[in-house]
């Protein structure tokens, strides 16, 4: 099986092969998936086994125009007027996390662009 390769680090730079770029963030931006409270989005302040704390997170409570969660976390939504994201929290502790996804720059705009949803 041939392996391809995309990036290759040269004295300490890391380098990626043209157009194979994905803009990860580099404010630690997460999607995280707990076993009972649902899903977040957020910025990783600190990770001790399965706790995790999130600041300025919102929780995902429903999405469309991904097809998965992984999805969502690379590209954000096409749908983001269908989609139920509440208002952001400053800070919350997540307990059971089961995934930990990191967003890349188009999703973090996708999502941050997702109107609060309330009822």
């Amino acid at each position: 099986m041939e392996t391809e390769v995309n990036e290759i680090s040269i004295n300490g730079v890391q380098y990626v092969a043209k157009g194979s770029e994905i803009e990860l963030n580099t404010d630690n931006y997460v999607l995280v998936r707990t076993y009972s409270a649902g899903v977040f989005v957020g910025k990783l302040a600190k990770k001790d086994g399965q706790e995790v704390i999130l600041n300025n997170a919102r929780r995902i409570w429903y999405w469309d125009g991904a097809t998965s969660l992984s999805q969502l976390a690379m590209e954000g939504t096409s749908k983001p007027e269908n989609c139920k994201f509440p208002c952001e929290v400053e800070e919350i502790t997540l307990l059971q996390v089961i995934e930990i996804i990191p967003c890349t720059k188009k999703a973090i705009k996708s999502i941050k662009g997702v109107r609060v949803w309330k009822t």
